[in-house]
């Protein structure tokens, strides 16, 4: 996929509100392949070979608080020598989703909004009974891959950039001009 996110949907990534029993509801997910495919396509990846995620599902406010756990091996080519690199991903998931996304934070144009960045992330909003937990997974597993994958220590040095940088600076040419007595 090379446009603008569709909105991949994992198959059986979605709660329900209205029918979710007091202690909650847990869900187990073992990603398919096709959507595994969309997924690496989406992050622009080689493949996402394994998603695992387990989650709770509780009431809260409302809404509904999921927290749980991803786990899932990538694989995507090296910044360097763009060879495969395999990355084994481990990441807790807890976010709040609140019913009716349409209400603003920010009642009128420039409103100031105060974020604590050691405070509650602002809560996600479904729409309806359902909330579809596809979204938070695939957020989830973005941030937890590394941007600059490498293999082991490999530099650019290493796989064959061998000129001479110092030769190449912009003032190297008026070395020449300098005296051997001259200490500036």
């Amino acid at each position: 996929m090379s446009g603008p996110y569709d909105r991949t949907r994992i198959a059986d990534a979605s709660i329900r509100l209205d029918s979710m029993p007091n202690d909650g509801r847990d869900l187990k997910l073992k990603v398919g392949e096709d959507d595994r495919k969309a997924i690496a396509d989406f992050l622009n990846i080689t493949t996402v070979e394994a998603l695992d995620v387990t989650l709770h599902a509780v009431r809260f406010r409302g809404g509904m608080r999921v927290t749980g756990r991803l786990v899932a091996s990538i694989v995507q080519p090296s910044v360097v020598s763009l060879e495969p690199v395999r990355q084994q991903i481990a990441e807790p998931i807890d976010r709040v989703f609140l019913p009716g996304g349409e209400k603003s934070f920010a009642e009128q144009a420039n409103a100031e909004i105060f974020v604590d960045p050691d405070g509650e992330d602002i809560p996600d909003h479904f729409e309806g009974n359902e909330a579809d937990l596809s979204d938070l997974i695939v957020e989830t597993l973005s941030l937890a891959i590394d941007p600059y994958p490498r293999i082991g220590d490999e530099s650019v040095g290493e796989v064959g950039d061998a000129r001479d940088i110092e030769a190449e600076r912009p003032f190297a040419a008026l070395k020449v001009l300098k005296l051997p007595d001259d200490k500036g």
